[in-house]
């Protein structure tokens, strides 16, 4: 019975039940986190691993097992308040939990029936983390309201991490890390590519990671995710992932830096006067180690990104189109990452990849470099995995061997030896600082939509481009009429 699928589906038709009871998708996966921690908890305090369970005495798995009715309902309530009091990893995973399981009866079945059943802690990581993994994706694709915007396509991850190439004992942070994708697929490359010692082994377990996470129940999410791959010390050591907002400060230096930021609107924070008058004001932000102030959280995530690394660290972030072309503070920028930092990869993905409709967006790489006079990018090489190419989150979704030839391309072992092709091609930094505004948002291959009208792409097809278009449109035309008031 414990194949990740298998699981993922006994665990799921559960949630089918409770979705009568107006429970959400994501509210569902928080509550089997909850619980799937207190019985792992209490299982390892069993031999053979007779551990001390972080849990205090009276709100353990075992008092929840007696109970049932109104008085199981009371304590859950109470052990979820008390335990979001603790520090460590346990404070971590039920900060500010509530129970939003209202029928005791089905709370007293998904602990007895569905959770007690299996033992968890016996279980390899792989199934556990699969079968995890497996409902965070799930939930990822409730469109309403489900977490899809914490979540970057697995295919595209492993791509990004298959040419990073992370070696052990290289720390590694993603600084908007949503439920900890790219960590661990880091995590996975290291293991698989190389012999660890038992140093190395307990590094990569504790010390190596370093998540960031603005909202704190997708922080719980991701420590539970990570901590079911064998993530993160024991129960209560060091944190793997934190709450915080990254961009307001330097919160380390790390050798690899990986991550999909928020693709959001400007950052603002709507301020409500006493005459209940709300009006927006934009959360500009201002840091002397940025080379610009923009409100753009974009911008300020690349800017962000250069400060964590470490000289010579490498980074590889996804970005949205705006931060290719955009004028002003965008191009300083530009301008100062072609000259601090070696700008070697640009790959530029396809539509129809994301759960957010319509994203236009790519894939940044970089080294940082230390300073000097001479810019340090020389070549930019760009991929286009865009012209031509039509992606759907159903029926054509992106696959890890789409990526291939990207992979090749890129050649991770020389970079210096690559070689263009029809969809790779290199652009020299004189090339690039000539073009207008240093845009970066460069295409060379015709796209066949254009070239005939027997070629055009299906009418839905079209009809979304133009609908996310002019919905892009008209949020920054939205946000132009609030700077304006």
């Amino acid at each position: 019975m414990s194949t990740p699928n298998a699981l993922v589906q006994k665990l799921w038709n559960y949630c089918n039940i409770l979705r009568d009871d107006g429970l959400s998708y994501g509210d569902y996966v928080e509550q089997l986190t909850f619980l799937l921690f207190l019985k792992m908890a209490d299982e390892q305090s069993k031999p053979p691993f007779n551990r001390t369970s972080p849990v205090p005495k009276g709100f353990g798995w075992d008092a929840l097992m007696k109970l049932e009715g109104d008085e199981l309902e009371t304590h859950y309530r109470h052990t979820l308040t008390e335990l979001g009091k603790r520090s460590g990893m346990l404070g971590l995973i039920f900060r500010k939990a509530q129970n939003k399981i209202q029928d005791p009866a089905k709370l007293r079945r998904l602990i007895v029936d569905l959770i007690d059943k299996e033992q968890w802690s016996s279980l390899s990581a792989d199934v556990k983390g699969d079968a995890y993994e497996g409902l965070l994706q799930k939930n990822a694709e409730d469109v309403k309201g489900g977490a899809g915007q914490y979540f970057t396509p697995r295919s595209l991850i492993a791509a990004m991490v298959d040419v990073v190439a992370p070696q052990p004992g290289q720390a590694i942070c993603d600084p908007a890390c949503g439920t900890g994708g790219f960590l661990l697929a880091a995590h996975d490359y290291v293991a698989k590519h190389h012999q660890l010692d038992r140093a190395q082994k307990k590094k990569l377990k504790s010390g190596t990671f370093f998540g960031i996470e603005l909202v704190d129940s997708v922080t719980r999410l991701c420590a539970m995710n990570l901590l079911l791959h064998g993530i993160g010390g024991d129960l209560d050591e060091d944190l793997p992932v934190v709450t915080k907002d990254a961009l307001a400060g330097k919160h380390g230096e790390y050798e690899i830096v990986l991550a999909n930021p928020p693709f959001g609107k400007k950052s603002s924070v709507t301020i409500v006067n006493e005459a209940g008058e709300s009006s927006k004001e934009s959360l500009t932000i201002n840091r002397d180690d940025f080379w610009a102030t923009t409100s753009n959280k974009q911008l300020n995530f690349l800017q962000h990104i250069f400060t964590i690394l470490k000289q010579h660290g490498r980074a590889a972030v996804v970005l949205p189109d705006n931060v290719l072309f955009e004028g002003g503070a965008g191009e300083t920028i530009r301008r100062e990452l072609l000259k601090q930092a070696d700008v070697h990869t640009l790959l530029r993905l396809p539509t129809g990849i994301f759960y957010a409709q319509g994203v236009k967006a790519n894939v940044l790489f970089f080294d940082r470099k230390p300073a000097q006079e001479t810019p340090w990018t020389k070549q930019l090489w760009i991929y286009d995995l865009r012209t031509n190419l039509h992606f759907t989150l159903k029926e054509n979704t992106l696959k890890r061997s789409d990526l291939d030839d990207f992979v090749a391309c890129y050649n991770q072992k020389n970079r210096n030896t690559r070689k263009e092709s029809e969809r790779f091609k290199s652009f020299g930094y004189d090339e690039l600082t000539k073009r207008d505004k240093l845009n970066l948002d460069i295409f060379w291959l015709k796209d066949d939509a254009l070239e005939e009208s027997a070629n055009l792409p299906s009418p839905e097809i079209i009809a979304a481009d133009i609908t996310a278009d002019l919905e892009a449109a008209l949020e920054q035309f939205a946000t132009i009429a609030e700077d304006l008031k």
